[in-house]
């Protein structure tokens, strides 16, 4: 596919950083951010950034600058512009990518292993933070800019960073989980019995659900109703208190 257009080379040794390979990704412009895709979609592409050292990006600056100036086009500038970035810690940022598709042909993804060269499964998903290696194709170009493209071939994971989920919230004071105190997870522990029969070796086990003789009722004894006598007359009545109101 690639000709004599293309070269392997391999980075050792750098930190994954918002690794999207088990699957094609494109930038949907409504919700701001990349979102998985077909990979025969427009702008579908497997993509990872890395972190590295001054000196593996010399090094792999080298190769780049080199092999550009091989391939180079009579039309071509004679040079490109740098290809990473630095952060805030000295460190370097370059980008590896693989488009989803080359026309109507689906590229295969990039193949990822573990430390020990066994294959990870299809839908593993590497994560930011995580030291790798890569394998990348160096494919020169020239188009509205020139450069050196690092085509993704494969990654192995040499230190998994496992996901972590940041909370929205500030630390704040008050409960802590730590003061919880630990309950008796044990489902068996001061468990009452429903009965009260307690089988013995070499008993009868039918004795156990027999149920105890009831005691006789006694039939509810009569009593004498009680004769209602009527209130006392009171001595005055509503109409007589108000009239004593007004003297």
């Amino acid at each position: 596919m690639f000709g004599e257009t293309y070269m392997n080379y391999k980075i050792g040794n750098v930190e994954a950083l918002y690794p999207r390979i088990n699957k094609t990704y494109k930038f949907d412009s409504g919700e701001n951010r990349s979102v998985p895709c077909d990979p025969l979609d427009d702008g579908a592409a497997y993509e990872m950034s890395f972190k590295m050292n001054q000196d593996k990006a010399k090094a792999l600056m080298a190769a780049m600058a080199a092999f550009y100036k091989e391939k180079r086009e009579a039309k071509w500038p004679e040079k490109f512009p740098m290809p990473f970035t630095k952060d805030d810690d000295g460190m370097y940022v370059g980008k590896a990518k693989l488009k989803g598709a080359y026309g109507k042909d689906a590229t295969n993804k990039p193949k990822q292993y573990d430390a020990k060269n066994k294959e990870l499964p299809e839908d593993f998903q590497l994560t930011s933070g995580s030291t790798v290696n890569l394998a990348v194709v160096l494919v020169p170009y020239s188009m509205a800019s020139a450069g050196v493209s690092l085509r993704l071939r494969a990654v192995q994971v040499t230190k998994y960073m496992p996901v972590q989920v940041a909370s929205p919230f500030d630390s704040v004071d008050g409960f802590n989980a730590d003061d919880i105190a630990e309950e008796d997870e044990n489902p068996f522990a001061e468990v009452e019995t429903e009965s009260s029969s307690v089988v013995e070796v070499g008993s009868d086990i039918d004795d156990a659900f027999d149920e105890p003789a009831e005691e006789p009722i006694e039939e509810p004894k009569k009593k004498a109703a009680k004769v209602k006598t009527a209130a006392p007359k009171e001595k005055e009545d509503l109409s007589d208190l108000v009239d004593a109101w007004d003297d």
